[in-house]
């Protein structure tokens, strides 16, 4: 299922056939780096992940991560989307992209379309991102999303400080 168009990118649910590009994506060396291993080694683990962790969320939340995929040859370049995490009070902003697909403008004009889907759509009123302090390139991006750093969080179950930045849904004028 579709879910949201941009001027290069489709972002759309994602299904049991994504299973090779949750492996790959799952295990690049940004992905270990910056999220964590999820132990996802083979195709079977990969659909068993989508099944349990992934697709469950469209239903119980009414949005999740969506697969990026280029307009122009339908090429899968990565993910993004919203999920509501434990120890978090908001939803939130969550993206990757296989490194080749990096530097290009894919992950921000992803996670803008996202953002306001997130406001539009669902009508959520502030949405969080997390972040390591390492990952700099990241903390540009949520930055120029107009995502502001609000504080140093640890999630239930990892011993890691996250960065958490944070942006309220813009405010509707009423003309007339």
């Amino acid at each position: 299922m579709i879910i949201l168009k941009t001027k290069r990118l489709l972002l759309r649910r994602m299904t049991l056939d994504d299973n090779d590009f949750i492996l790959d994506l799952l295990n690049s060396p940004k992905w270990i780096k910056y999220i964590g291993s999820r132990d996802i080694d083979t195709l079977e683990q990969a659909r068993d992940y989508l099944e349990s962790r992934v697709i469950p969320n469209y239903e119980a939340l009414g949005f999740g991560f969506y697969i990026i995929e280029r307009l122009t040859d339908q090429i899968r370049i990565g993910n993004c989307g919203l999920t509501h995490r434990a120890g978090m009070e908001h939803a939130d902003i969550g993206y990757s992209l296989l490194e080749q697909y990096e530097g290009q403008g894919y992950a921000y004009e992803a996670a803008s379309a996202v953002l306001n889907y997130g406001f539009e759509t669902h009508k959520l009123d502030h949405l969080e991102a997390i972040v390591t302090s390492e990952n700099h390139r990241s903390q540009h991006l949520l930055k120029k999303l107009g995502m502001h750093y609000k504080k140093m969080i640890e999630l239930p179950d990892d011993d890691e400080e996250l960065m958490l930045f944070g942006i309220d849904a813009p405010i509707e004028e009423n003309i007339g």
